[in-house]
């Protein structure tokens, strides 16, 4: 599925990709490059986020999947994680508060056992209450690792051969996909890291087989729709063969 709009010298259509997802990366350099706390740096990169979600819900974008927070970004400092755990409460809590007016689909990937119970609560409420929206959905990764995905969807697998209910010759390609978290959702045609990293960082790593990957020097509190729009155009001069001639 495409939707289409015109490009900024209105000549010609724009193909946007049905899902997207950006590595939502380098909050803490752009702190550190203007003297600020790290925590500085996630607040401006919040407000990145919220410029996007707007934006891709105005272009016609079904999908949109965020990296908001690895199974490796424990390993920061205690202070960065309460503050990026504080910075997503209160999205959450405004996101409900104007979930009528704006009709954003929740959805969360990743193990949010760990998160605190009112994070969860959130987590839940924002999900369970936005479930009958369909104009963009959302997916947090959050508490979320590409290998620790796949290791939970054997798990799952072995556990249901174990007690019967299947046999290892029923796994599919596709029948894996349902034991993921993305299960239901079309895999992501474009993936954005900015920053000036290339790397994939964990990241939908079953998920990207065959996803065009955009690179961008940009930071990612500096990112907005001028940058997505490139991406987006980049992605169109691409030639995607899926493996074919």
């Amino acid at each position: 599925m495409a939707f289409f709009r015109k490009n900024k010298k209105n000549e010609a259509p724009v193909n946007v990709p049905e899902h997207i997802a950006i590595i939502m990366d380098g909050n803490g350099r752009w702190a550190k490059k203007r003297g600020l706390p790290r925590t500085a740096g996630h607040r401006a990169g919040a407000e990145a986020f919220r410029r996007i979600a707007n934006y891709s819900r105005s272009i016609g974008l079904k999908y949109l999947t965020v990296y908001a927070f690895s199974t490796e970004n424990w390993k920061r400092s205690e202070e960065e994680v309460s503050g990026i755990m504080k910075l997503l409460g209160r999205y959450l809590e405004e996101a409900l508060a104007d979930m009528e007016k704006n009709h954003v689909r929740f959805c969360f990937f990743g193990d949010l056992s760990r998160l605190s119970p009112e994070l969860q609560t959130l987590c839940r409420d924002a999900q369970e209450r936005s479930r009958c929206y369909d104009e963009v959905q959302v997916n947090f990764c959050l508490n979320y690792g590409g290998r620790d995905e796949l290791v939970r969807a054997a798990r799952t697998f072995a556990a249901q051969v174990a007690e019967g209910k299947c046999g290892p010759e029923d796994l599919t390609e596709e029948a894996f996909s349902n034991y993921l978290y993305s299960a239901g959702v079309p895999d992501p045609e474009l993936i954005i890291r900015p920053s000036g990293e290339m790397r994939t960082s964990n990241f939908l790593l079953w998920q990207s087989a065959y996803s065009e990957y955009v690179f961008m020097d940009v930071l990612w509190p500096d990112f907005g729709p001028e940058q997505l729009d490139a991406a987006i155009e980049e992605y169109n001069r691409r030639n995607r063969r899926f493996g074919g001639t």
